[in-house]
């Protein structure tokens, strides 16, 4: 696994959160999901009316978009029509317009793709960058605003040859569901390449709030999303339909001044918790500051800072296709792999 270590040294800011403590006895009841849609989309469009904040926060999905990319144009094709699934605020199509760092020969994306479809739900973040220079970079980009995440998706089956998603598929309920349209709306032998955050993402925050509300209000209530583990991607895709399957890790770790300057930036990016059971209300200010000690007790750098572990779960899914390679048949391996191991 690869570390991306970055430094965001903003203002301290409290940002208030759910209490812990209520008055109001909470019942079992069925619910649509883990995350409320409607909540997610409101945070979502109250962020990026924050033109400017929210350009500050999009560290992250700059630099996923940008590993994304180069895993696409790695693929030795060129793409007429490309979806990109969950868009937030274009972050792909900046990332095609910057050279590439790592590729021996410069990818010009007119020479690899034709049209690119930017599509998300939130129709301020995807807008909010649209009188940026990159989007004349490109040979054709084209925004579409998506229906709410629960709704099937508008377009009609084989109509790209790739989709990218970069950091949206975390927030979805029915994640099965929505790899099997991916599946139908690409046409044979294409690509779903996506990033998601999974796994232990910022567990010294997790570990920090659980620790603090035991110790202040001897509870804990939920703070954070559940995420979706990095064995579970791959069955996932199988499931869906997906063939020759690829997925690995990456740790990017923020390094940031306090506690309170890493929930600000969660707050603008609109990563801020939508599950559906969590505590409403406002996070007593008691606890914020006891986590603050917490988090530097056993998380703290040695130059004072607070690291944030964002880990990120990349998959490649081939979609089936007339001559695409096939796995061998079982048993029909000429060599032994002990006796290769054991020179």
């Amino acid at each position: 696994m690869k570390n991306l270590f970055l430094s965001r040294l903003l203002p301290t800011s409290v940002l208030r959160r759910p209490l812990f403590q209520s008055s109001i006895r909470h019942y079992a009841v069925q619910t649509p999901g883990v995350f409320n849609s409607s909540t997610k989309h409101l945070q979502r469009e109250r962020a990026a009316s924050d033109i400017e904040g929210s350009r500050k926060v999009d560290y992250l999905r700059d630099e996923v978009a940008v590993r994304l990319c180069e895993r696409l144009l790695d693929i030795n094709r060129h793409f007429p029509d490309v979806l990109d699934l969950g868009a937030n605020a274009c972050n792909i199509a900046r990332a095609l317009t910057i050279p590439s760092t790592t590729l021996e020969t410069p990818i010009v994306p007119s020479t690899r793709l034709t049209n690119l479809t930017s599509a998300d739900p939130s129709s301020t973040l995807l807008h909010r960058d649209v009188d940026l220079p990159f989007n004349g970079l490109l040979p054709s980009h084209t925004r579409s605003v998506l229906p709410p995440v629960d709704h099937p998706l508008p377009f009609e089956p084989a109509s790209f040859s790739a989709v990218i998603s970069s950091l949206s598929l975390h927030w979805i309920n029915d994640l099965p569901s929505l790899l099997a349209q991916i599946n139908r709306i690409l046409k044979p032998d294409s690509p779903f390449i996506a990033a998601m955050l999974g796994g232990d993402s910022l567990f010294e925050l997790r570990t920090t709030l659980q620790l603090s509300e035991l110790d202040r209000l001897g509870g804990v209530s939920t703070r954070t999303s559940p995420l979706a583990d990095v064995r579970d991607v791959g069955g996932l895709l199988t499931k869906a339909g997906f063939k020759l399957l690829t997925v690995d890790v990456d740790d990017i770790i923020v390094d940031y001044p306090d506690i309170f300057a890493l929930m600000k930036d969660l707050q603008a990016m609109g990563e801020s918790n939508a599950v559906v059971m969590r505590q409403m209300g406002a996070i007593s200010r008691d606890v914020l500051l006891a986590g603050e000690g917490v988090y530097r007790e056993l998380h703290g750098n040695e130059n004072g800072s607070l690291p944030a572990t964002y880990r990120v779960i990349y998959m490649i899914g081939w979609t089936e296709g007339d001559g695409q390679q096939q796995p061998l048949r079982r048993g029909s391996g000429e060599v032994n792999l002990k006796d290769i191991l054991e020179d």
